[in-house]
């Protein structure tokens, strides 16, 4: 059986945002409420594709480090 899925989708929203608000992804595994590690983060922003629990320990991370409510469409584009 033929996997189709494609994994690698380039630079993803969320690498802006952190851009935008000055951050780098030891701020968010910091501000992170769960197990959240520099790879899981490296590979968000480089477009690879993630886990919907994985997705949302980022979200939850960036919004606590801003201060704002990101939604998961301002994040990835898959």
């Amino acid at each position: 059986m033929a996997n189709n899925i494609e994994n690698d989708l380039g630079l993803q929203p969320i690498a802006g945002l952190m851009i935008e608000h000055g951050l780098k992804s030891n701020d968010l595994v910091r501000n992170s409420t769960g197990q959240l590690t520099h790879k899981m983060v490296s590979r968000a922003v480089k477009g690879r594709r993630l886990t919907p629990n994985i997705q949302h320990k980022i979200i939850n991370a960036l919004n606590k480090a801003v201060g704002k409510e990101y939604e998961l469409k301002d994040f990835f584009n898959y």
